[in-house]
């Protein structure tokens, strides 16, 4: 049951995350102010998705690997520290930001700026969670048995 929990959310997570870069990307190249502000307050508001599927998912994943000595469980949770980190100290202190700005119809170079680091702190944790994603994914290929073996 963890394992179908953890892998839920962290799909979830990502999938999120995804979302978001997607909406901002497109907003910002190819749409108008107002979508710009309204692509912006969904962001702000989906982070009440995103925050407890990255929660959910990394304490079943601490739970899932506490007694593995891997080297791939040691990488999974290493990142996830990058991730929880980039998380709370970037990402969602921009989205705040970039939300307000937008509301109040300022796109000047601090919302510019602050828009690029977004994107690329982004990025980072959409490559870090795809890692851990694959490094779960051959995990769980290593536990199972071969097809036709007892």
């Amino acid at each position: 049951m963890k394992k179908a929990v953890h892998a839920a959310f962290g799909g979830l997570a990502l999938l999120t995350i995804c979302v978001f870069w997607g909406a901002t990307a497109i907003t910002e190249t190819f749409s108008d102010p107002a979508a710009i502000a309204a692509a912006r307050s969904g962001v702000l508001k989906g982070m009440l998705v995103l925050i407890p599927s990255l929660a959910i998912a990394g304490a079943s994943g601490f739970s899932l690997g506490r007694k593995w000595r891997s080297p791939v469980v040691a990488r999974k949770a290493l990142r996830m520290k990058i991730i929880a980190a980039n998380g709370l100290l970037v990402l969602l202190p921009s989205a705040i930001f970039l939300a307000s700005r937008a509301d109040a119809g300022d796109f000047g170079a601090g919302f510019v700026t602050v828009q690029a680091i977004e994107l690329a702190a982004g990025a980072v944790n959409i490559a870090l969670l795809g890692l851990n994603m694959r490094d779960g994914l051959s995990m769980r290929r290593k536990t199972r048995p071969a097809a036709g073996r007892a």
